[in-house]
């Protein structure tokens, strides 16, 4: 079963299963996310044009590394979530198949083969 999280433990709508793994994002989600991880990466350079000295460049640095961990951190994400996707396909495919060849099967007479079948 699928809930959307609860909004004081996360502000973007992330959709989780009940143990609390994350099931998928929305794209709005990854527009905020992947937008604000960019946003950090411009403060950055723009902090480290505009401010002189070291405080600029420490500020400059911070929120460059800030921004490209989120970005990365994302990325992997989404490539986890595609691979779940994926896993989840296979597995409902293999379900289908499974089931349709039950269906097909032909059925199995009731007698072992101990015992022969007597003719007449």
């Amino acid at each position: 079963m699928v809930a959307l999280a609860p909004p004081l433990l996360c502000k973007l709508p992330v959709a989780y299963r009940g143990d609390g793994y994350a099931v998928f994002m929305a794209w709005r989600a990854r527009i905020a996310a992947f937008g604000s991880a960019a946003g950090l990466i411009v403060l950055g350079i723009l902090c480290t044009a505009l401010i002189d000295g070291t405080a600029g460049q420490i500020l400059g640095i911070a929120a460059i590394g800030t921004g490209a961990v989120i970005a990365t951190g994302l990325v992997f994400l989404e490539v986890g979530l595609s691979e779940d996707h994926e896993r989840e396909r296979e597995h409902r495919a293999l379900l289908k198949r499974t089931a349709r060849a039950k269906r097909l099967q032909r059925p199995r007479l009731n007698r072992s083969r101990e015992h022969r079948h007597r003719l007449g």
